[in-house]
Order: structure tokens, then C-alpha cells, then sequence
């Protein structure tokens, strides 16, 4: 391996491990500041972040798929968010904002308001099932 694809798998082991401290701990808000700094907003998003933190929106901890919800909020940039507002995304933000649980619906709400088109919300509202393609909602 090249010096460039071991820092390059160096960090993904690195961005891995913060997710797993991510899903393991009931107290990681830190990820969330983390991509307020840009250099490691542009790590995280280089690096293959978003499809981890994605996956944490099927989390059965609440403060971790809020996180996730707030992380992917701070994470949205011209770049990044057709990857971040996909339909399956989209979807799960549907389902959280129909929430008995007023934290995830009003932060779903205002993802869905400040991050997709009305298209994108329609056409998730649309579906009958609210799947989320095996995004599964939360206990609230």
C-alpha cells in the first residue's frame, strides 16, 4: 500500500471508531461539534462519514439518532446534499416529524424545511408505508 492509501484507510479507521463511540456511548454530542470545525467537515465528508452517520439514524438510542439528525444538518453543504437528502433519508425525516416525540419531530421538521425541496418531502409523504427503507423509527 501507498503512503496515501494507508492515510487514507488510517482515517477511515479513525472516522470508524468515532462512530462506534457514536452509537456506543449515550452521551457523544462531540461528533456534532466536531463538524463545525471545517477542516474536519471536509475529513468527514471525504472520508466516507456520511453513509456511517447515515446509519445512525437506525440507532435505538434516542440521543444518538438526534446527533445523527444534527450531525447530517451541520454536514449539508452545496457538495454534499444530494448524498445527505437521498430518498430514503428523506423518508426516516417524514416518519421522525410524525413523532409523538417532540425532540425528533421538530428537529425532523426542521431538516425537512432547511435542508429539502418541497419535491423531496412530497414525494416521501407520498408513500403509504414510511418504511424508510429499513430505517427503523425509534421508541419513543
Amino acid at each position: 500500500m501507498s503512503g496515501g492509501q494507508c492515510a487514507g484507510a488510517d482515517r477511515f479507521q479513525y472516522l470508524q471508531a468515532l462512530v462506534t463511540e457514536f452509537q456506543d456511548t449515550d452521551r457523544i454530542g462531540g461528533i456534532c461539534n466536531l463538524c463545525l470545525d471545517k477542516a474536519m467537515k471536509n475529513h468527514i465528508l471525504s472520508s466516507g462519514g456520511l453513509s456511517l452517520i447515515i446509519n445512525c439514524l437506525s440507532s435505538r438510542r434516542e440521543e444518538t439518532v438526534l446527533s445523527a439528525i444534527t450531525t447530517l444538518m451541520y454536514l449539508c453543504t452545496a457538495s454534499s446534499r444530494a448524498e445527505i437528502t437521498t430518498p430514503p433519508v428523506v423518508e426516516c425525516m417524514v416518519r421522525f416529524s410524525l413523532s409523538e416525540n417532540r425532540r425528533f419531530s421538530n428537529l425532523a421538521k426542521i431538516f425537512l424545511e432547511d435542508y429539502c425541496s418541497e419535491q423531496q418531502v412530497e414525494a416521501a409523504r407520498s408513500l403509504n408505508q414510511h418504511t424508510a427503507l429499513g430505517i427503523p423509527l425509534p421508541k419513543d
